[in-house]
């Protein structure tokens, strides 16, 4: 049997019925993953699955779940794609993980990414670059690039689990021409996680549809008394749903002047499709977001300079020989050796803004800032149910293009995408049409705990496609 172009529905109800040869779809994936692998680099490690049973009363009967590499998985390397944690293999499965194989899930590897998230463009990896597969000399976006262009280069059925700390699933989403779905802050148990910055980190899903990243969405959400910032409400609102009558914004600063000329005209027929399926559309203001880039920024390295602090040669991590050496020379050798420019650069800024005396000007006032953000997007959604924008001002940028952009014009990349995860509301991000041969992602961004209005917009929208 030939699986290739099966979606994930049709093989979970064929799974079920046992109407799939279990051994013979894996011994085909397998031989096909490692063609990706070889052509693509989307995998820091491949589990090949040879012997596979299907419980057929699972919500996922065998699907296959791939998962960013900062998602702890037992019995499996997790690096959060740094070689500081090569050879890290957990004892336990991150709460995702542990809920996805519940239900019948099966792990079939850990997705190349930057270097503990730090990058939009998967280009910090210490373990290779993925690949653009609609153009191999373009990025997948970042940080979740494995995550992103294996879904999109796949043609068998298959959902991902990636991980956003300031637009880490919705950057490749738009990038691969995949959906994306970053959840609100602490819908998703964070448990399991390698951190970035733990006020905003959130572990979402990626896949070739709304339906696919709403079925691992629904398996790995709810409550988790392991995680200290896991939500207790678990209303997910999923009722009668219809487009006609919502209102949608659209925030002036999202289509800024410098925007890709052809982005924006490719977003605009979209907002327009949506319109025409009876949506109200009209612009709406979000005065703060030319401050979210440097309030993210110093949020997020300050957080990350802690987190990372622990990769120090003693108890985490590589480690050398310590003996004659003083301890600091010691933890400066273990780190300069095995940690990335990009990763020592966020800790090194990071670790200045926490320093006495710049803690008030930089990390409070940076989340003062936050707060204002946070109420710029509350004061929108008393007028509107979602807000559309592009996710990112631009298509997949090659390689070449990418090797001239200073580290500012990096994190400026993330103008779109930095302001709601600070805020951590739900986004999702849909393929809506192509530029220069490249996807282009619409933006659906909603209150917090509203994810079935992202995934019901999303629906709706790619039924009128």
């Amino acid at each position: 049997m030939d699986y290739k172009g099966l979606s994930v529905a049709q093989f979970i109800m064929m799974s079920k019925e046992g109407d799939i040869d279990v051994s013979d779809f894996y011994g085909k994936l397998n031989v096909e993953l490692r063609a990706l692998q070889k052509k693509y680099n989307y995998f820091v490690t491949l589990v090949e699955n040879t012997d596979v049973s299907v419980d057929k009363g699972t919500k996922l009967a065998g699907l296959p779940v791939s998962a960013k590499d900062c998602i702890c998985t037992k019995g499996v390397q997790s690096t959060g794609g740094s070689r500081i944690l090569e050879g890290y293999v957990p004892p336990f499965d991150a709460t995702v993980i542990a809920r996805a194989k519940k239900e019948g899930g099966v792990l079939v590897g850990k997705t190349v990414q930057d270097e503990f998230g730090f990058g939009t463009f998967s280009t910090n990896s210490a373990y290779g670059i993925p690949k653009n597969p609609h153009d191999a000399s373009r990025s997948c976006g970042g940080s979740s690039g494995g995550a992103g262009g294996l879904t999109a280069a796949l043609e068998m059925p298959h959902v991902a689990f990636g991980q956003s700390t300031g637009g880490s699933i919705s950057c490749p989403s738009s990038f691969c021409g995949v959906v994306g779905l970053t959840p609100t802050y602490g819908r998703v148990s964070r448990y399991g996680l390698i951190d970035y910055a733990n006020s905003l980190d959130k572990i979402g899903t990626i896949g070739k549809c709304v339906d696919d990243v709403r079925l691992l969405y629904d398996v790995a959400s709810g409550y988790d008394p392991l995680d200290q910032t896991s939500i207790k409400d678990d209303d997910k609102r999923d009722g009668k749903f219809d487009m006609k009558g919502l209102k949608f914004g659209i925030p002036k600063e999202y289509f800024p002047s410098d925007m890709d000329a052809s982005v924006r005209k490719v977003v605009l027929d979209a907002i327009d499709k949506m319109e025409a399926l009876g949506a109200k559309v009209s612009e709406c203001s979000l005065p703060h977001t030319k401050y979210s880039i440097p309030a993210y920024y110093i949020i997020a390295m300050a957080e990350a300079s802690t987190n990372l602090a622990k990769y120090s040669g003693m108890r985490y991590g590589m480690e050398g020989n310590p003996m004659g050496a003083h301890f600091d020379e010691y933890f400066s050798d273990i780190r300069g050796k095995y940690l990335g420019d990009e990763v020592k650069r966020r800790i090194i800024l990071g670790t200045y803004t926490r320093m006495a005396g710049y803690r008030d000007q930089y990390y409070l006032k940076a989340m003062k800032v936050r707060r204002l953000i946070i109420d710029d997007y509350k004061k929108a959604f008393k007028d509107f149910d979602a807000l559309l924008s592009p996710t990112m001002p631009f298509v997949a940028p090659k390689f070449t293009e990418i090797e001239k952009l200073s580290p500012l014009e990096c994190y400026n990349a993330d103008i779109l995408t930095g302001a709601p995860n600070l805020a951590g509301i739900p986004m999702l991000s849909l393929p809506c049409g192509t530029s220069k041969g490249m996807p282009v992602g619409l933006h659906v961004l909603s209150d917090h705990l509203r994810e079935d209005v992202v995934l019901n917009v999303g629906r709706e929208f790619e039924k009128a496609q």
